[in-house]
């Protein structure tokens, strides 16, 4: 059977607390013809409540994938959305569900892996996790009642994939040109370690917070999605740096 750009989507359920919504987001995906979940340490799976309120969407939860930490469930994706409240002090680019489902069916189109992340029901998405999103997805509720639950969430986003779907939305071909070259989250991962110990190696910091001038990188970088070969580029300014400053070091002794 010819794969499907829906395919390559998958909904991220990080930290769940409670089985019931694991089971009901399935449902909810499954009714808009979407299939694949990713679980990342829930507290309970498998589970009798999460079968039972799945409502017979039981070929989801058993495809279901199971992993300990964030990174390995999205390494392979070359987008990453995040659906969370709008943050203050958090600078990332804001999607609303609508204009998240072209993105997501752009890039899914165009063969690259999508993974919509949610977070713990109670606290949502922290800064850890927000870190790997190239953007948000922020659904425009009532600001004097914005309360949504976790499964509901997903059904909202699930659903405005599906319409944009049956709408037939079109790839704009220069705009997505190249997209395939993005890449994955475990690639940039090992590109923010690197740029991490040469910070330190350089002396960068300089008494400011290693944490926050990283993030800061993190999202410039994320934004200029740099192609493999840019990547290999920056590395290698990077190996250079540290070894020009392994050198100053050596002379100065």
């Amino acid at each position: 059977m010819t794969e499907s750009p829906l395919d390559r989507i998958r909904f991220v359920l990080s930290r769940t607390a409670h089985p019931g919504n694991i089971g009901s987001a399935a449902r909810a995906i499954r009714t808009m013809g979407l299939r694949r979940l990713s679980l990342v340490a829930p507290q309970a799976f498998p589970h009798p409540e999460a079968t039972s309120l799945a409502a017979g969407a039981t070929d989801v939860l058993d495809g279901a994938q199971v992993e300990s930490n964030l990174p390995d469930a999205i390494a392979d994706c070359r987008l990453v959305l995040g659906a969370t409240a709008r943050r203050r002090g958090v600078v990332i680019e804001e999607f609303d569900p609508r204009s998240a489902a072209r993105r997501v069916l752009d890039a899914a189109a165009a063969g690259q892996e999508v993974a919509l992340l949610f977070g713990n029901e109670r606290s949502g998405l922290d800064n850890d996790e927000i870190k790997y999103c190239h953007a948000a997805i922020t659904i425009p509720a009532d600001p004097t009642y914005s309360s949504l639950n976790l499964s509901q969430a997903v059904q909202v986003i699930a659903w405005e994939l599906r319409m944009a779907w049956l709408a037939g939305v079109e790839i704009d071909a220069d705009a997505e040109a190249g997209i395939d070259e993005r890449p994955s989250s475990a690639q940039m991962d090992q590109f923010f370690a690197h740029l991490a110990r040469t910070l330190d190696a350089i002396d960068f910091h300089k008494g400011r917070s290693p944490e926050r001038i990283l993030w800061r990188l993190r999202r410039l970088f994320l934004r200029a999605s740099p192609d493999p070969r840019e990547l290999r580029a920056l590395h290698g300014i990077l190996a250079d740096a540290t070894r020009m400053a392994e050198l100053a070091r050596q002379a100065s002794r």
